[in-house]
């Protein structure tokens, strides 16, 4: 054009394989773009663009010059009209319009039906409105948004695992995490994706992994007041198979600590103070969840107001709700051990599971633990990792695993145990420390 108005703007690329909107560089509107010309259009301060392969979107904003000729530098005319009169062709289109640059707010579905989607930093921003005696949740749009990108990253790492050559062991199988167990390729790099994309939530005080020696602490300048412990990629071992894996995790608020003096003198200031937030049981968590890596990608949470699905819709790269107020069946015919153990476990177990069979109740493991914990959520039933005579602790870590399960399944109206007592009123005594875990159902729990 001959005049250029003066105008501030953000160009982003829409990135396919997380659904989120990545950060280009622009220098002033959409001149950025180069010789190639956008070929759509949305009025409104959003442009959604098509430039070769790649969809574009610019967000624009202060146009001061009303009398910019908009049409010199889009090729096809009949992208000009308004958004207001624009009949979406897609739920890209639809989203952009509804939510613009202000929020994540999505108002309709683009399909005849008229549902309203819910998302899930709608959802947070509706509960935080609705129980304002939980007053973590109004931090929680932050850090769920670092969380959800992150999954959203590691689904796609997943899913091209294969194409990738992401399968297989790290390190040609000499690298091996604190536990001593070899790590996966796919491990390492889960980990390092929701380090960073935690660590500048900027809500973030304290992280904990399953793949990490110790605790770290956050940098300052990000640095905030909550803790996550998470376990990158559950199931890893059956990643080259392909069956489901999945992200847990658990966030704890840094308002208390269980960690006595004596380790003063043991460890340094920072890790001190890194574990010294990070050994809490599981009835401090503020937050918990997972996300399943499977035929959809789903993530469950909870809030500590009940259990909500949430299923990533890969078409406009938001998670949406798909099921409010989880309840687990209080019976159910389903059990989900690897009985292959079964010589070596407590004589009251095997008595358990033994009557679980003559009652005709159906066995079903998977041998990953979000996906055999999602499916108990769903149909009810009963998953337990016990301990046995080889790991009298059992195998699954307290603060990484069982404790964020079990705040979920008993805000599902379940319950989660030990065989001998409840696993959220249990303190750390080592941040990697083993427990036996058996949850489910709370009738079928209680029998037992």
């Amino acid at each position: 054009t001959n005049k250029k108005p003066e105008i501030s703007s953000k160009v982003y690329e829409v990135d396919r394989a997380q659904g989120s909107l990545v950060n280009m560089p622009c220098s002033s509107g959409i001149s950025s773009f180069g010789p190639r010309t956008p070929t759509a259009f949305v009025s409104g301060g959003n442009a959604l663009l098509s430039r070769g392969d790649k969809n574009v979107v610019a967000v624009c904003s202060g146009v001061r010059d009303s009398s910019w000729e908009t049409r010199k530098r889009i090729n096809h005319r009949s992208a000009l009209s308004s958004a207001r009169s624009l009949k979406p062709t897609s739920r890209v289109a639809e989203t952009l319009r509804s939510s613009g640059t202000r929020g994540s707010k999505m108002r309709t579905n683009s399909g005849d039906d008229g549902a309203s989607i819910v998302s899930l930093n709608r959802f947070i921003l509706e509960e935080a409105m609705a129980n304002a005696d939980l007053s973590h949740l109004k931090d929680m749009e932050n850090l769920m948004a670092a969380i959800q990108l992150a999954c959203k990253k590691i689904q796609s790492l997943v899913a091209c695992a294969d194409i990738t050559n992401l399968t297989g062991l790290q390190g040609g199988g000499g690298s091996m995490n604190v536990q001593g167990e070899q790590q996966k390729k796919l491990d390492v790099l889960s980990n390092e994706v929701l380090k960073a994309s935690l660590g500048f939530s900027g809500k973030m005080g304290v992280i904990a992994s399953e793949e990490e020696d110790e605790p770290v602490l956050v940098d300052e300048t990000y640095s905030g007041n909550y803790i996550c412990v998470f376990d990158p990629l559950d199931g890893s071992s059956n990643i080259d198979a392909g069956i489901a894996t999945g992200t847990i995790f658990g966030i704890f608020d840094d308002n208390c600590s269980v960690l006595t003096s004596d380790w003063k003198d043991r460890i340094d200031g920072n890790e001190l103070k890194a574990m010294f937030s990070t050994m809490q049981p599981g009835s401090n968590l503020v937050c918990a969840g997972y996300c399943m890596y499977s035929s959809s990608t789903v993530l469950v949470i909870t809030f500590g107001n009940g259990t909500h699905s949430f299923t990533l819709d890969r078409e406009i790269g938001e998670f949406v709700l798909t099921e409010r107020n989880i309840q687990i069946p209080e019976n159910a015919p389903i059990y989900s051990f690897n009985e292959a153990n079964e010589p070596n476990w407590d004589p009251v177990l095997r008595q358990y599971v033994s009557d679980l069979r003559d009652k005709g109740c159906s066995s079903r493991y998977i041998g990953s633990m979000v996906a055999d914990v999602h499916r108990t959520l769903m149909y009810g039933g009963v998953f337990g990792y016990p301990g046995d005579a080889k790991n009298p602790n059992g195998k699954l870590r307290l603060l990484y695993e069982c404790a964020p399960m079990s705040f979920l399944v008993e805000q599902a109206g379940g319950l989660a145990t030990t065989g001998r007592q409840r696993v959220m009123d249990i303190i750390p005594n080592t941040v990697h420390q083993r427990l036996p875990l058996v949850l489910g159902s709370k009738n079928d729990i209680q029998r037992l």
